[in-house]
């Protein structure tokens, strides 16, 4: 399968590498190149691709509203994500994520965790780097404007399905988080399923965040 992928920022020479290392290796194709959100938002549709990858701080129309706009657009729902920034703990980011992001790296990244990246994504799964992930959670998901969650859909949440949340939250995959309860992984990947279309989540990374926005899941120590 060949993940193809809209490139996103607005630095020429971050695009260009990005682009080289992408179309050296076997199973990637760069569909488009954008320079600002709107750019990146009418390649979307134009091109469908697996993967966006999207600067954070770009002029005009910025990664987050650009973010916002793939993940809520009907016509892009399989069109995944992936945030990077220069920042380790940046509100954009958390709010790229709320919005539907699949996850997040910092443009530091080597190459090699990038295309692991973008497997992952592709894949259906959540890249929440943990460390940064829970500095995002520490310093904005306390803020009571963040608190987005209908209480009556927490409610639903049975005490099952908040420890299978917890796991998700903690990193853990479907085969792990099986393993962990001694389930199988089809049981796992039921309990996850359901946990998102009750709080309304898009995918593994927006449940992590609405986890802890709900209060289903609290940080450690916290």
């Amino acid at each position: 399968m060949t993940i193809r992928v809209v490139l996103a920022d607005d630095q020429a020479l971050v695009r260009a590498g990005f682009r080289v290392l992408l179309e050296t290796e076997d199973g990637f194709e760069v569909a488009g190149e954008a320079g600002d959100g709107e750019q990146a938002v009418a390649l979307a549709l134009e091109h469908r691709p697996d993967i966006v990858v999207m600067d954070v701080r770009m002029p005009g129309t910025d990664g987050l509203e650009a973010t916002r706009r793939i993940t809520g657009h009907p016509e892009l729902s399989e069109v995944k994500v992936l945030v990077l920034t220069t920042f380790d703990v940046d509100e954009y980011v958390y709010e790229a994520l709320r919005a539907g992001a699949s996850g997040f790296l910092l443009k530091d990244t080597e190459p090699v965790e990038l295309l692991r990246a973008l497997r992952v994504v592709a894949a259906g799964e959540a890249l929440l780097a943990p460390t940064i992930t829970r500095r995002l959670i520490t310093e904005f998901v306390g803020r009571p404007e963040h608190r987005r969650v209908n209480p009556s859909a927490v409610a639903e949440v049975t005490d099952r399905e908040r420890e299978v949340l917890a796991l998700v939250a903690g990193g853990l995959s479907n085969d792990e988080i099986a393993a962990h309860l001694v389930i199988s992984t089809a049981t796992a990947r039921t309990h996850v399923s359901r946990i998102m279309t009750k709080i309304g989540a898009r995918d593994r990374a927006q449940l992590v965040v609405l986890a802890y926005e709900s209060g289903l899941v609290t940080p450690r120590g916290g």
